[in-house]
Formats: C-alpha cells, sequence, structure tokens
C-alpha cells in the first residue's frame, strides 16, 4: 500500500524534527499557522530562533527539494515568522533554514537558507 503525500509529509517532518533535536534544537513549535502562512517547524538553539521549511521529493529528476521552495513560499514564511516574533515579544537572532529530504530520507539541511 502506498502512503500518501500527506503521510509521506509527516514523515519527513518527523525525520527532519528528530534530526533538529539530535543537533542539539529545542522544538518551539510545529505546524505554526498564521492567516495562509504555515511554518514547517520552528526551534531554538541558544539565543537563535529558527524557521524551519521541509522539503520532501522522492526523485530528483526534476531537481532537488530545496529548489523546490518558491518566492512566494519564503514571502509567507517571513510573514509568519515575523507573526510568531511579535507574539512571542522574541528579540534575539533569527534565521530562516530548508530541510531537503528525498526518497530514500537522506536529509540535507540548509542553514541561512533564504530572508
Amino acid at each position: 500500500m502506498n502512503q500518501s503525500t500527506k503521510d509521506i509529509g509527516k514523515e519527513a517532518e518527523e525525520r527532519a524534527l528528530k534530526f533538529l533535536i539530535e543537533l542539539g534544537y529545542t522544538l518551539q513549535k510545529r505546524n505554526y499557522r498564521y492567516k495562509r502562512s504555515e511554518i514547517d517547524i520552528i526551534v531554538q538553539k541558544g539565543n537563535t530562533i529558527v524557521f524551519v521549511e521541509v522539503k520532501f521529493r522522492k526523485t530528483t529528476k526534476f531537481g532537488h527539494p530545496e529548489e523546490f521552495v518558491s518566492d512566494n513560499q519564503k514571502r509567507s514564511i517571513v510573514s509568519g515568522a515575523e507573526h510568531f516574533i511579535s507574539e512571542t515579544n522574541w528579540q534575539e537572532n533569527i534565521r530562516f533554514d530548508i530541510i531537503a529530504i528525498d526518497g530514500q530520507f537522506n536529509i540535507e539541511h540548509f542553514e541561512d537558507a533564504f530572508y
């Protein structure tokens, strides 16, 4: 039985979160929503909050997962992040990362991927 796209996405997010926790990050929020924006994972390490977009692609035939974060999506994530920052009164560093996961669930972490 094939996994649904939604299930695969959830699995990719689970693996990304586990990966980040193993690197010493602390989970702040998952699937944070503000208006039309959704941020997959928000983690903290030291005095930095990191907004993480998880991208999964079964195959790299048409490009690598990280290449599928559109400019609109980036703007949407930044908008959601601005709301989170104001809501939590965060005054330290922020960063936007992408975690790219392929069909074999290999993980690549792109720190400071956009802003």
